[in-house]
């Protein structure tokens, strides 16, 4: 496994997930679930247990909620109808409890500081991902924003990274992926890019497990001063 410094040589840009990864949003998020819940007369999980369906996109989020509290599999009505409350639940509060992570705002400058361009690449969907990030004070960072735009698109997924790359007008080899979870491993293996694990997020031994090129537990790690 390479030191993560190395792994900026030939970089031009730098690509990050976003939940886990940036911002620690499994507060937020397992409050907006759990008021979901409540809606359609399920018992309430622990946030420890809603952190762990963090990653492929807010619905599989609310459906994995779901059938966890439900012990089946939802009917589509009350899917439909859970879906529909933890977006309007979450939308209200998407950085009351939520943290941008220690050492993000360092990393991200430091990076700005090499010349090397940033982008945000996440299975959030596109309005929520936008709002988060100017409401953490980090959208400025950030030249691209890409969300999925099709169930298709979501990580592990090789397109968003694909469509990041011919945006920036960058070879594969030339972005540099930075993530919390295996799913951002495989997307960036799939898309030709080399990948950074970052173990304080979501992610835990499945990141581990998916060997991204190197694991770091703080952005500075990334690029020391």
């Amino acid at each position: 496994m390479l030191p993560a410094e190395e792994m900026l040589a030939g970089a031009r840009a730098v690509g990050f997930d976003l939940d886990g990864t940036l911002i620690d949003s499994a507060p937020d998020l397992a409050a907006a679930a759990n008021a979901a819940l409540r809606e359609v007369g399920l018992p309430e999980l622990p946030a420890s247990r809603i952190l762990q369906f963090i990653g492929r996109g807010m619905d599989a989020l609310m459906d994995d909620a779901l059938q966890d509290s439900g012990g089946h599999a939802p009917a589509d009505a009350q899917r439909r109808t859970a879906r529909q409350h933890f977006r309007r639940a979450y939308a209200a509060q998407l950085f009351e409890r939520s943290r941008v992570y220690p050492g993000v705002r360092t990393g991200l400058r430091a990076l700005q500081a090499r010349r090397l361009l940033l982008c945000c690449l996440t299975n959030k969907l596109d309005d929520y991902a936008e709002s988060l990030l100017q409401r953490a004070g980090l959208r400025a960072h950030f030249a691209l924003l890409l969300s999925p735009g099709a169930p298709a698109e979501r990580k592990p997924s090789p397109a968003l990274l694909r469509r990041a790359c011919e945006r920036l007008g960058l070879m594969p080899a030339e972005l540099l992926y930075v993530g919390d979870s295996a799913l951002d491993v495989q997307a960036a293996r799939a898309a030709g890019c080399r990948v950074v694990g970052v173990t304080y997020g979501y992610g835990g031994e499945g990141l581990r497990t998916a060997q991204p090129d190197a694991l770091i537990d703080s952005l500075v790690r990334l690029a020391p001063g």
